[in-house]
């Protein structure tokens, strides 16, 4: 759905001034969550909500062939970094085309997006203009909220209009978990498949508010390599799949490396039938304001007797 976020009265530069280009899409999320669209400019090659600006010029571009499976993608992925910053590139014509007056990255992660040592690298080399960057890192929910806040700042937007709407969605997920039995059931969140990581930073803390408890991952720290055995000697009550950029049938396909594996159908969450794939790409790896899209997901897993969201069949299914 579009965004129809009402414009500031606050005090700020003129909006036909902004030429932003975002290079992550957690942010472009954001820029849309506060009605700013239209000042966006350009955007990476992977940022594809809201629809509208899909026609915007695409500023980045991989420097791996992202086809092929999980394992592939991990060895080339290695490669490009252990001989560079970024997994990523900058097309550097398109941003001296652009003439932005302000970029939007990120320094959370190196395989995420172009690094932020190369985009203040590469704006030293642009003409005529010398645009302003704002780097975002959340780890935990509470840093999306800042990030929220950051960027309404910088464009002199209300943040608590913006916010608060994702937090009561936040409340009443927490609330239905509340009613739910105890003890929580435990969790596996995984990020990658082949090799197996679990997943950290902000997604313990989502399955803690969904009424779960998250077998692996720090909150706030990255997320972890997972050996197998630990993943059998967890057996978690649940298996959630939520792969770095992968959508549904990507994610279905992939996990038939791990069902090939003799322990695989003794695990407790296998044999009742509480093993989910999700659309890791356009949720949950995303730290912006989908994360409480996530969230509402988790507890739409965990709790179906309570609530229904209906992003089953969009956002998750049972894995088959």
């Amino acid at each position: 759905m579009e965004n129809s976020f009402a414009p500031s009265t606050q005090p700020g530069p003129p909006t036909e001034e902004w030429r932003i280009v975002s290079l992550i899409p957690s942010a472009t999320e954001i820029i849309d969550l506060l009605g700013l669209s239209p000042q966006l400019v350009g955007r990476s090659h992977e940022c594809d909500t809201p629809v509208s600006i899909q026609s915007r010029p695409i500023c980045t571009e991989p420097k791996f062939n992202p086809e092929g499976t999980s394992a592939e993608i991990h060895d080339r992925v290695t490669a490009i970094l252990q001989a560079a910053m970024s997994v990523y590139r900058l097309k550097l014509d398109v941003l001296e085309t652009l003439q932005p007056t302000h970029i939007l990255t990120q320094a959370q992660c190196e395989v995420c997006a172009v690094s932020l040592t190369e985009v203040e690298a590469a704006i030293a080399e642009l003409t005529g203009v010398q645009p302003q960057i704002l780097s975002l890192q959340p780890s935990v929910l509470s840093d999306v909220w800042a990030d929220i806040a950051q960027v309404a700042d910088l464009f002199g937007r209300p943040a608590d209009r913006a916010i608060a709407p994702l937090k009561a969605r936040v409340d009443h997920c927490q609330a239905l978990a509340q009613t739910a039995a105890t003890p929580p059931p435990t969790v596996a969140c995984i990020e990658w498949i082949d090799p197996l990581m679990a997943a950290g930073n902000w997604m313990p803390e989502l399955v803690t508010l969904a009424g779960g408890r998250s077998c692996f991952g720090t909150l706030g720290q990255h997320s972890p390599w997972l050996d197998w055995k630990a993943l059998v000697e967890a057996d978690p009550d649940y298996i959630i799949f939520m792969p770095c950029g992968f959508g549904l049938e990507r994610t279905q396909a992939e996990t038939q490396i791990l069902r090939q594996k003799s322990q695989w159908h003794s695990l407790r969450a296998v044999t009742h039938n509480q093993v989910y794939i999700t659309d890791g790409n356009h949720y949950f790896n995303r730290p912006g304001p989908r994360l409480v899209d996530s969230l509402e997901i988790l507890t739409e897993i965990l709790h179906p007797e309570r609530c229904t969201f209906g992003y089953q069949g969009a956002g998750w299914n049972v894995l088959t």
